[in-house]
């Protein structure tokens, strides 16, 4: 019975990242997509305009 705790935590493992595979891949796109686009693209513009502010300041 060694084989099968040798076995076990490998299967285990292979078993739970193909589900943490499968998940991400269907998590992508689907109607929340252009909602998740949106939130990082403002995300994007604020880093963007923050550090344009904070040139702007350190160039006086």
């Amino acid at each position: 019975m060694e084989y099968v705790s040798a076995l076990l935590p490998p299967v285990v493992m292979a078993v739970f990242f193909t589900c943490l595979v499968v998940t991400i891949v269907k998590s992508q796109g689907g109607p929340n997509k252009a909602k998740e686009d949106a939130a990082v693209d403002a995300a994007l513009a604020r880093a963007e305009a923050a550090r344009q502010v904070q040139a702007e300041g350190g160039s006086r």
